[in-house]
């Protein structure tokens, strides 16, 4: 049986993707290379947490994870991350407590105004994904401004899930479909993984290669499921205004070190590489 094809990988200088963005990412030995995974998606937890120890509102929490936004956004574009995925605001967290929603809304309204030149001044282009219709028309205006300024730029891609959930995602997706399907313009048998991934919110973006979670916790929270099929974990027991571009550069270089197979043996794996 022919070996099936893997990206080709080449040994690199840190910072250096080992395959071509947008394609999975598979650990080369040879000569020690450092692979940067092309996807990096973070689930930023632990601000109300790292707020209450030191006696403060779970708001100046908030405030203080942007700080380690800042500096994660800096080091992903400076060790060469293709996309950066940041959980933002869940289509769950409506369920907070009004005050606190109502001031996830200002601080979001206000990075919009605030960050996004500097982000445009870096080459980042900024997406927004996420059911949008909850949000503020300022809000919404604000993301149209963002997305539009740095719709052309060249450099990372930095994507932020604001009012996102992975099972929305994938319903809206298979709806689509659906309503397709009923207007026979498709067959239930053209139905596929494929199709399905290219009809979902996230189609812009290539998969999960390496998936972040902060403050010890342990789960995926309904963060980008489909993307995250054949994603590297990685646990931070940090609280996330104190991970930075240290805690970062940690991240990185524990998935440089993982071996991927991707559901092949490591013998396959070996000789697809060789191939």
């Amino acid at each position: 049986m022919t070996p099936p094809q893997l990206p080709e990988t080449r040994p690199t200088s840190a910072g250096e993707p080992c395959v071509e963005a947008g394609t999975p990412l598979s650990h080369s030995s040879a000569q020690g290379a450092a692979c940067v995974p092309a996807h990096v998606a973070i689930i930023m937890d632990g601000n109300n947490r790292w707020a209450k120890k030191r006696g403060l509102s779970g708001v100046r929490g908030h405030r203080a994870g942007v700080e380690s936004v800042r500096a994660v956004i800096k080091r992903a574009a400076e060790r060469g991350v293709g996309t950066l995925s940041l959980f933002a605001f869940s289509s769950e967290n409506w369920k907070r407590p009004a005050a606190e929603v109502h001031a996830l809304m200002e601080l979001f309204l206000m990075a919009l105004k605030r960050e996004v030149k500097k982000l445009h001044e870096r080459n980042v282009r900024l997406t927004i994904l996420g059911d949008r219709e909850a949000f503020s028309h300022a809000i919404q205006q604000h993301i149209q401004r963002a997305e539009t300024l740095t719709g052309d730029n060249t450099g990372m891609h930095l994507v932020i899930a604001a009012n996102y959930g992975g099972k929305w995602d994938i319903a809206c997706a298979a709806r689509r479909l659906a309503e397709q399907v009923a207007a026979g313009e498709l067959t239930p048998a053209e139905v596929t993984a494929e199709r399905l991934d290219h009809t979902m919110a996230q189609s812009q973006v290539p998969p999960v290669d390496l998936c972040i979670r902060t403050s010890g916790e342990q789960r995926l929270s309904n963060f980008m499921l489909w993307q995250l099929a054949y994603a590297e974990l990685y646990f931070s027991t940090l609280l996330w205004p104190d991970f930075g571009a240290e805690a970062m550069d940690a991240a990185l270089d524990d998935f440089a070190g993982r071996k991927r197979r991707f559901g092949m043996t490591h013998e396959q794996m070996i000789e697809a590489q060789g191939a």
